[in-house]
């Protein structure tokens, strides 16, 4: 797991906003529970009013469900974790986003590497009438969660036209479809800038180029170069989104044009797409296979 730690095993936690950098997130472990405590230090009378000065927010976070990705090279996703979306979407359009490869549940587009990661491979090759082919894997069916702290370490991929993505839908999205359900983007990343990644949300009023969005990148390091870890830390009055030990976007009602839908349970997806309006098309530049590396997925809820 990735934690930087300091003395006394806390680790320090800063959060960037536009309007102030007065926020310190403190991180301790204490068996299974995982303390944090937001200090606010100099708040600006404008910015969250309803928090008062010096006032102190902790969330105890307690692992629930996981997967370390352990196993032998060649093995698939743990079937008791993980499912599959296959094909092209229902719509027959690469998922409303004008995708071009195909998902499949091969383990050649998706399996353990044996060194404690899932690969999920984007291959160049002929494939029921695609050119390219992919995995998309879900919880749906299996887990699914309202509020907590979602978070999983990746490596990505390098290339144009690579859009690999760990992200969240309602799990009610069968019943009253997108974007009523919500969407939650923990993390979206461009292979061709290997730099910077985005956090989105989408629903009913703000979905696909009316989002609320935010991108968060390095000046001296890549996402495809090493693991970082994306998360969420989901309450009933916000969204907090990571990078590492950076909180870089906070998303409440407020912020919304439409109806807030973050009410209910959510179930997990990651996938790694080609092609799509998004990134646009590969190039002569973007070599495959090509694979977006997860070292673990954990999910955490709140206790007393």
């Amino acid at each position: 797991m990735y934690i930087h730690t300091a003395a006394g095993g806390r680790s320090v936690y800063k959060l960037i906003f536009k309007e102030t950098e007065s926020i310190i997130l403190t991180m301790k472990w204490n068996n299974s529970i995982l303390t944090i405590s937001l200090l606010l230090l100099i708040l600006p009378f404008t910015f969250w009013s309803c928090l008062d000065n010096n006032a102190i927010e902790e969330h105890n976070w307690q692992l629930v469900w996981s997967d370390e990705f352990e196993g032998t090279a060649g093995q698939l996703p743990n079937p008791a974790n993980w499912t599959y979306d296959l094909g092209i979407g229902p719509g027959n359009d690469g998922w409303g986003n004008a995708e071009l490869q195909f998902y499949t549940d091969r383990r050649e587009n998706a399996s353990l590497d044996g060194q404690g990661n899932l690969a999920i491979t984007a291959r160049s090759e002929s494939y029921s009438g695609r050119s390219f082919t992919s995995a998309r894997i879900k919880t749906q069916g299996l887990f699914d969660q309202a509020y907590g702290r979602f978070e999983a370490r990746i490596k990505m991929p390098t290339g144009p036209g690579l859009w690999p993505a760990f992200w969240m839908l309602g799990s009610n999205i069968d019943v009253v479809d997108w974007p009523q359900c919500g969407e939650i983007d923990i993390v979206e990343y461009r292979g061709n800038k290997p730099t910077v990644v985005d956090g989105s949300l989408h629903g009913p009023g703000y979905s696909k180029e009316k989002s609320i969005t935010k991108n968060y990148g390095f000046e001296n390091a890549r996402f495809d170069t090493d693991f970082h870890v994306f998360a969420v830390e989901w309450t009933e009055g916000y969204i907090n989104y990571f990078v590492d030990d950076v909180v870089y976007q906070r998303i409440t009602p407020d912020d919304v044009s439409g109806e807030w839908v973050f009410d209910h349970p959510f179930h997990l997806l990651m996938n790694l797409a080609v092609g799509g309006n998004f990134v646009g098309f590969p190039t002569s530049q973007t070599l495959f296979p090509q694979a977006m590396l997860v070292d673990y997925v954990r999910v955490y809820k709140e206790v007393n």
